[in-house]
């Protein structure tokens, strides 16, 4: 599942599909996702809470109730969803409610957005599976994709952007 370098662009292929997951700051979860053979399209942003076109400041103050999110374009014939509901829970720490490392607060929440009734029942099972291998409950939420709003672009392929920035210094 690793080695292809991805960017955020728009795909033309047939058979992609979505897939959203909040598991702590987006930039991290962004660059795992963006290294898998299979993924077409990274895109962090925002879901799950009840302001329109929230900035990454809003959702910092913590009352939007929107999560940061990665939204996955994927091909299916190449990564399924399985694989990469493997990776959501390699990444972080699904027992931690709003909290990923020295990152605290409701947008940094472990939650699987779903598209749809098979990608519902994967996740749950997958989360089933999961809490049979961890100490403390799983706080991980499961709920239907609501809309996505994109987070500013300097927040786009952010490690690999400072990345570039540092090689030019």
């Amino acid at each position: 599942m690793s080695g292809r370098f991805v960017g955020v662009y728009e795909s033309d292929g047939d058979n992609m599909e979505k897939a959203t997951f909040a598991a702590g700051c987006f930039w991290g979860v962004e660059a795992a996702f963006r290294r898998v053979d299979g993924v077409s399209a990274t895109t962090v942003g925002f879901m799950g809470g009840t302001i329109a076109n929230p900035s990454y400041e809003d959702v910092c103050h913590g009352n939007t109730g929107h999560a940061e999110v990665v939204q996955i374009e994927f091909d299916p014939d190449q990564v399924t969803y399985g694989e990469l509901l493997e990776l959501f829970w390699d990444i972080h720490d699904p027992t931690t409610l709003n909290r990923q490392g020295p990152d605290v607060g409701t947008q940094y929440r472990s939650e699987i957005f779903v598209y749809g009734s098979a990608q519902d029942a994967a996740a749950r099972l997958s989360r089933e599976s999961h809490s049979q291998n961890v100490r403390d409950p799983i706080v991980t939420e499961v709920t239907p994709a609501t809309t996505f709003y994109r987070a500013e672009e300097y927040h786009q392929c952010y490690f690999d952007k400072q990345r570039s920035r540092h090689k030019r210094s």
